[in-house]
């Protein structure tokens, strides 16, 4: 790998050596090849490996040209290369050094190219022996051992930094190189004076005054030999005059004696740091102590960052007093930071003495453990500390031991410039956030400007710290050591700490450290830095209180932070975040506005996860709330939005404008849905609007609510009744607004035409029923369409709706699943009534019933919808029975929490209808469940009871009627063929049943909501053979239909078809030759319709033929609205119909003022009403048979 590498660099360099010779003079072309040779031998392939060839020959032609020339010192130059200015190109500002070769050259350039803040992206420094002229003009690059004059070694630098365009920066980093180029020349120049300097000083300790302790002087001695033995990079000298004046001491600089950075008797002629000190730190000048070994206010700009070692040596007059200082500064060499501080002269004394005072067994664990604890103490603190102070730090350390604790020791700087705080904290929890918090305290306490911090790891369980703050001279204030150890003991104190502790206080020890261990290590960093742990605890207990995936819980909360109008909301949910998708638009349609969100992950011990999202709301009247009263409203009613028990809309504001519950809030909703079917003028959102405009209206709307319906209420509730409504009517003089008037009476009115409601009713779980019911008068409910049936029962539920009208006490009718999702009980009215025409044949008058699903299924297909409208059903009839009296031994009794404002109403009787044909065994069921009298007489059909489309019954009566339209026709339709178009599938009851009641049918075509037949010239016997088979099949279509037996031209085609052409019979049977080839199915139909047949046979669903003066808004049957076709455009003799609503009123009326043949569809289709009408008697007189044990269930089945 290195053979390639260097190979690929020989290669790079030889292209740059071509180049040189290629483009330059011959006679300049080998110089330059020499010195590029030696430019790039030293350097590393990589740093070279991305430069392209033609960047490299400029960078060494430019050295080339900048050495051209010698000047004293050294010659620095900071540019960026351009093509057009210089030639050749550089993505980094390049610097560019030539001079005399020098120690510490590269150590102190890299050091001021960090200072600056830039990083070094490439640095060439090769040391050519150059041979120059006697101008100093370069000649060529000497041979390395060749001497003579003019020939030396010079440093030739090329540094590439981060590219800087601000040309002061340039100045300021070419100014930069320049100082430290002269800092390291001083050192350099004058480092042999200063060695003797240093011997000087040494020597001068022979001529103390005996005043000076001998021991201490020896050791000094032996100090400064000591450093003199390359354990000291000397960078400065300079001697002081200790002098008094008028204002105090001064330390006078001694002319002439500076050497190195230190040369020179500076501006003022005295120490300025001195002079900065206050009086009393002065006066230490004057104490005999011989030594001070310190770091000075100044960092190194040679060899080395950091700030520079200080030995400071008294002088002494003849009377024994101290007359000056002979300072040396530079950088303790490596070798005093490895060596054992036994073998260093000054630390020795210290160490021994604070063994001795210690005064511990030689051997034992604890003199080993101070030895250790000595040999690493921190190197600089042990030069410079006192020995006093040395041992009060280290006996502490030692008592501290393993303890995982966090202690504090500090040592002020002698002059008052900085403080050394030596901290020990647990080695586990310690991280850079801790000690960023711990050195702001200590900048805090100290009252510092600055600071520098060491770690040290090691075997132990504490970690070591040591921070130096930086102050102004002299200007410490006063501070207790153990207050700020108590500072740094909270500042330390990890989040997780202070978890755990929280956690043991709120669940005790037991519950709250295994939660600590299920949780403890889960909350990410965000979540730490918002929130405190004390909020963690209440998070923890919220989120083990979910049960489930589906599991959701929430904590409506006024921040701690209180501005006007905010709350905050935490939602909890296992596994996965809430998608803001969901959970914004519930928020908002509950009245707050999301100002912000904040999601955090926590992860549990068993890597299971919980999402936590703080929502930040604004809510204009949040100050007014009483948050402890509001918040179990909220949370209850988000959550019942979420589980789909209420619904997602602007009603829902009511929870925080009128402090209802979202169930209070349901009780609004299902009157506005109610008010809406019945035809009301104004739209739900303007219902919304005005009940959020007027809560207490809707707050009053609840109490008489409660006083009218609770089973609990206590008093006279006729006269609590007539207070609330007197009350309402009052506040409702005061609204301005006719509209917004009329929709709050309504409301009122609504309230006080219901009879009764299943709200207070409980199911078998204690829990709320997950639907409502209203049983209600509708002769009091003011604006309701014509007919008014006596009674109406309204059951509501987000996922579907449905009303029952009833023409008198003792009334029958299907119930249908409806797909009118706007106007379904303008369907069932019309319905209704053509139920009660029908059902002037039977005793029961006419009722009817409906109901949509308002949430079908996505996915699943058609078994997944019919499973839910199974469902729908079976509470809709649940919501029936709820409010439906019942009869036990012949007495009546009422249903339960149930308060009823009408006289005993026990009779009620469905039926099946569209889309609950099947349906029947299920209302039985419901009806057992509940232990209704009639019990499976409740619903006619089903599995014991008269299978209609087995029986034929209602397409047979159906058939009667259009027999005798063609009897008075003097036609017999039994014996003669007639033409026939039909709408339907032989699948069907009505249709299938009616299509095989006479052998003569010329069936030419029919239609359902799949498909479209044509046959233009049917054989009947052989028509309805098929017809036959096709009826007997499980399930069918009109795509079933045997495509042989269809005569010429005819055809089966799906609606979805684009286009459908027709064949000229197909054309002729229908009489539309004039008509475009291609028919779309919508015009096919209409075409079929209108045919000219003998007889329309209705056997679907739907309205099909209106009035010319009606539209198709005014039908109520938008599937159909497409096709249908006016009365008067019929060329049909008769129209028949097994099914119902085939027609409007007005449209019959048409058809039979054109010459038509029409009933209406209740004599048409009353067949089925008078036997179901038979089977419910039969069940209900033999009911009385079966409990007096004289007949069983079975027998009465068989019979």
């Amino acid at each position: 790998m290195e053979t390639r590498e260097a190979g690929r660099l020989a290669t790079q360099v030889e292209a740059v050596i071509e180049q040189i010779r290629t483009r330059m003079p011959a006679e300049q072309a080998e110089g330059v090849c020499a010195f590029a040779s030696r430019f790039f031998a030293q350097v590393a392939p990589e740093d070279l490996e991305d430069l392209p060839v033609g960047d490299l020959y400029g960078a060494v032609l430019s050295q080339w040209h900048f050495v051209a020339r010698r000047q004293d010192g050294s010659k620095v130059r900071a540019f960026n290369p351009r093509l057009d200015e210089h030639g050749w190109e550089c993505p980094h500002t390049v610097v560019e050094i030539a001079g005399e070769d020098m120690p510490f050259l590269v150590d102190s350039i890299t050091m001021e190219v960090a200072r600056q803040g830039l990083t070094l992206h490439l640095i060439i420094h090769p040391v050519m022996n150059v041979a120059r002229d006697a101008e100093g003009g370069f000649v060529r690059v000497a041979e390395r051992g060749e001497q003579g004059e003019g020939v030396g070694f010079e440093s030739i630098m090329h540094l590439e930094v981060d590219r800087r365009t601000d040309p002061g920066d340039l100045v300021a980093l070419q100014q930069g190189i320049e100082h430290v180029l002269a800092d390291v020349r001083a050192a350099v120049r004058d480092w042999s004076a200063m060695r003797e300097r240093l011997a000087g000083i040494t020597a001068g300790l022979d001529e103390l005054p005996v005043s000076i302790d001998a021991e201490e002087t020896q050791e000094v001695r032996a100090f400064l030999d000591w450093l003199a033995a390359d354990n000291f990079v000397l960078l400065g000298c300079r001697d002081y005059a200790l002098v008094e004046t008028g204002e105090g001491n001064e330390l006078r600089i001694v002319p002439g004696s500076g050497l190195g950075l230190l040369r020179g008797d500076g501006d003022e002629g005295q120490s300025r740091s001195f002079a900065a000190l206050p009086p009393q730190l002065r006066a230490q000048a004057h104490l005999p102590h011989l030594l001070t070994v310190t770091k000075s206010n100044s960092r190194s700009t040679v060899h080395r960052p950091g700030y520079l070692d200080f030995v400071g040596i008294k002088t002494f007059g003849a009377d024994g007093r101290v007359n000056g200082e002979r300072r040396v500064i530079g950088l303790l060499a490596s070798t005093a930071y490895s060596a054992s501080p036994r073998q260093i002269p000054l630390l020795r004394r210290k160490v021994e003495a604070v063994f001795e005072r210690a005064g511990l067994l030689p051997g034992g664990h604890a003199a080993k453990a101070l030895q250790t604890l000595l040999e690493r103490y921190p190197r600089d603190e042990l030069f410079q500390i006192e020995t006093d102070e040395l041992h009060a730090h280290a006996m502490g350390i030692l008592r501290l031991g393993e303890r995982l604790r966090t202690r504090l020791f500090v040592r002020v700087d002698p002059f008052e410039r900085f403080v050394s705080c030596l901290i020990y904290v647990p080695r586990e929890h310690y991280n850079t956030d801790q000690r960023e918090r711990m050195q702001a305290v200590l900048i805090d306490a100290f009252k510092g400007n600055a600071a520098e911090f060491d770690v040290q790891f090691s075997d132990s369980a504490l970690a070591r710290i040591l921070i130096t703050v930086r102050t102004p001279e002299g200007r410490i204030p006063a501070f207790d050591v153990r207050e700020i150890e108590q500072r740094l003991i909270r500042a330390a104190r990890r989040w997780e700490d202070e978890l755990q502790q929280a956690l043991v206080e709120q669940c005790g020890e037991e519950r709250g450290l295994a939660l600590m261990r299920r949780y403890g290590e889960g909350f990410p960093a965000g979540y730490r830095e918002e929130y405190s742990a004390r909020m963690a605890v209440f998070d923890i207990e919220q989120m083990e209180a979910l049960a489930d995936d589906a599991a959701l819980g929430l904590n409506l909360y006024v921040p701690l932070e209180v501005r006007a109008g905010r709350l905050n909301l935490r939602l909890y949910h296992l596994g996965s975040p809430v998608p803001l998708s969901q959970s914004l638009p519930m928020l908002e349609k509950m009245g707050v506005k999301v100002m912000d969100e904040r999601p955090s992950e926590i992860e549990r011990q068993d890597g299971s996860t919980v999402w936590l999202h703080d929502f930040g709301l604004q809510f204009a009247g949040a100050e007014n709330l009483n948050i402890h009263d509001i918040r179990p409203l909220f949370q209850e009613a988000f959550l019942a939005a979420w589980r789909g028990a209420a619904e997602n809309d602007d009603f829902n504001r009511l929870v925080l404008l009128a402090g209802l519950s979202w169930r209070e809030v349901a009780v609004l909703r299902a009157y506005a849905r109610h008010m809406r079917q019945a035809a009301f003028t104004f739209s739900l959102a303007y219902m919304e609007q005005t009940l959020a405009a007027y809560p207490q209206f809707a707050r009053a709307l609840l109490q008489l609510f409660r006083a009218r319906f609770d089973p609990a209420l206590a008093g006279d509730r006729e006269a609590a009744c007539a207070t609330q409504v007197a009350a309402i009517e009052a506040a409702l003089d005061q609204v301005a607004n006719l509209d917004e008037d009329r929709i709050l009476r309504q409301f009122l009115a609504l309230m006080q035409a219901t009879l009764r409601t299943n709200w207070f009713q409980r199911g078998a779980d204690g829990a709320p029923k997950p639907y409502l019911s209203f049983k209600f008068l509708p002769s009091k409910i003011p604006n309701l369409p014509q007919p008014l049936p006596m009674f109406e029962i309204f059951v509501y539920s987000p996922r579907f709706e449905g009303v029952h009208l009833r023409g008198g006490k003792v009334a029958r009718g299907g119930l249908r699943w409806s797909d009118r999702m706007e106007d379904f009980r303008t369907e069932i009215l019309g319905l209704v009534k053509a139920q009660i025409v029908k059902n002037a044949v039977i005793v029961p008058v006419g009722s009817k019933g409906g109901f949509v699903v308002k949430c079908p299924p996505a996915e699943g297909g058609r078994e997944a919808l019919l499973a839910e409208g199974v469902a729908c059903y079976r509470n809709f009839l649940r919501g029936l029975l709820d409010l439906t009296d019942n009869l036990v031994q012949g007495a009546v009794v009422p249903p339960a929490d149930v308060v009823r404002h009408d006289e005993d109403d026990p009779y009620l009787v469905v039926a099946a209808d569209k889309g609950t044909a099947s349906f029947s065994d299920y209302a039985n069921q419901v009806s057992a469940e509940y232990g209704f009298w009639l019990g499976d007489a409740f619903a006619s059909g089903g599995s014991v009871g008269y299978d209609h489309k087995k029986m034929g019954i209602t397409a047979r009566g159906a058939w009667e009627a259009v027999k005798r339209h063609f009897r008075e026709m003097g036609k017999d339709i039994q014996q003669e063929p007639f033409t026939v178009v039909g709408i339907g599938d032989m699948s069907g009851d009505v249709f299938g049943n009616g299509m095989l009641l006479s052998k003569q049918i010329r069936l030419v075509a029919a239609f359902d909501h799949r498909h479209i037949f044509i046959d233009p010239d049917p054989d009947p016997a052989r028509s309805w053979e098929e017809r036959a088979r096709m009826f007997a099949l499980p399930r069918s279509s009109w795509d079933d239909y045997d495509r042989a037996l269809i005569s010429q031209g005819g055809g089966v085609w799906p609606r979805s078809a684009k286009s459908i052409t027709l064949s000229p019979e197909a054309r002729a049977a229908l009489d539309i030759q004039a008509a475009p080839l291609g028919l779309t199915p919508t015009e096919l139909i209409r075409a079929i319709l209108t045919a000219p047949v003998e007889l329309v046979y209705n056997g679907g669903i739907g309205t099909y033929i209106k009035a010319a003066s009606q539209t198709d808004a005014a039908v109520g049957d938008r599937a159909n609205d497409a096709v249908r076709v006016n009365g008067g455009e019929l060329r049909c003799k008769v129209f028949g119909e097994g099914g119902n609503l085939g027609a409007t009123q007005l449209g019959r009326i048409e058809f039979a003022l054109a010459g038509g043949r029409i009933n209406t569809d209740a004599i048409d289709n009353s067949g089925g009403v008078d036997c179901s009408d038979h089977e419910v008697n039969i069940k209900i007189l033999l009911g009385g048979v079966i409990a007096e044990g004289e007949l069983t269930l079975k027998q009465r089945n068989e019979l």
